[in-house]
């Protein structure tokens, strides 16, 4: 008997078919377009020099995006998966990235002044030349991560306890 003659004859099978086409949910991915919104999947995609001053992207997928010279100034990122992200030279003060995954971003020159890291794994991440003046690094995993002349006057360093002096380059002093 031919497979379609079998398909004819069990409705079983019938109906197994048509519950895997109809029922079963589409997996979503979101374009590069869509509108910034907590849980947004924006991969890959390029926000050069955009202005996204206050936006609410908790729990946001941006691996590999790239934010040259953007604004995410007052931003909430916290949570949010941010993995070989390129944030050079953006200015993202007092933007929250609590519990974010960061390792192996790029914060080349970027302005993180009064930003909250706590609980964020920054690890290998490049922190070179950036301004961490007043920022919070609380529970940061901060280990390979280059902080080669970054500004961190006024840091929370990651015990939670100790307030780097200011001066401190490179290091919390």
């Amino acid at each position: 008997m031919s497979k379609s003659m079998q398909m004819k004859s069990n409705p079983m099978l019938k109906l197994a078919v048509f519950s895997c086409l109809f029922f079963t949910p589409a997996i979503a991915q979101a374009a590069c377009t869509d509108p910034p919104e907590p849980g947004v999947d924006w991969r890959r995609c390029l926000f050069n020099g955009d202005s996204l001053n206050g936006v609410d992207l908790q729990e946001s997928r941006l691996r590999d995006a790239s934010f040259f010279r953007a604004e995410l100034i007052e931003s909430n990122l916290t949570g949010a998966d941010a993995f070989r992200a390129k944030f050079v030279n953006a200015v993202m003060t007092g933007v929250r990235f609590e519990s974010a995954k960061l390792s192996e971003a790029d914060f080349t020159k970027a302005d993180l002044s009064n930003a909250s890291f706590v609980g964020s794994d920054m690890r290998r991440a490049k922190l070179n030349r950036s301004n961490l003046r007043g920022a919070d690094l609380t529970n940061a995993r901060l280990q390979g991560a280059d902080l080669t002349r970054a500004d961190l006057s006024g840091a929370t360093w990651t015990s939670g306890t100790k307030i780097c002096a200011e001066g401190s380059i490179g290091r919390c002093n």
